[in-house]
């Protein structure tokens, strides 16, 4: 079984690279340049709880922004007011929320398009 901990996921994120939150922004879901791999492996391996994540409401259609619980075997923390139809939209959203948690700093009133 795979573990991870904070530890082994230690990339600094410098908050000033904008241009690896561009890089997302454009291309969620396609091939990324190493530093933006090693982002975002640092913003879902960290192993600390309190992650943003998405939960599928309808297969390929409607997704929920969910919270995962400190420990293991609670339940998730549910945004039913952030419903997306658009897998773009939703991950964008998670990763914007991942950076701040990470780097304390917003993208939300940055035009990063």
């Amino acid at each position: 079984m795979l573990t991870t901990t904070a530890q082994q996921a230690h990339y600094p994120i410098d908050p000033t690279r904008l241009d690896l939150a561009r890089e997302f922004r454009r291309t969620p879901r396609g091939h990324y340049s190493h530093e933006l791999q090693l982002v975002l492996y640092r913003m879902r391996w960290s192993g600390a709880g309190l992650r943003h994540v998405l939960l599928t409401m309808e297969p390929g259609k409607r997704w929920m922004l969910a919270q995962l619980p400190a420990s293991r075997g609670e339940p998730l923390k549910t945004f039913p007011e952030r419903l997306f139809e658009r897998l773009a939209d939703a991950e964008w959203a998670v990763f914007c929320l991942r950076w701040e948690a990470l780097t304390g700093h917003s993208l939300s009133n940055l035009n990063l398009d």
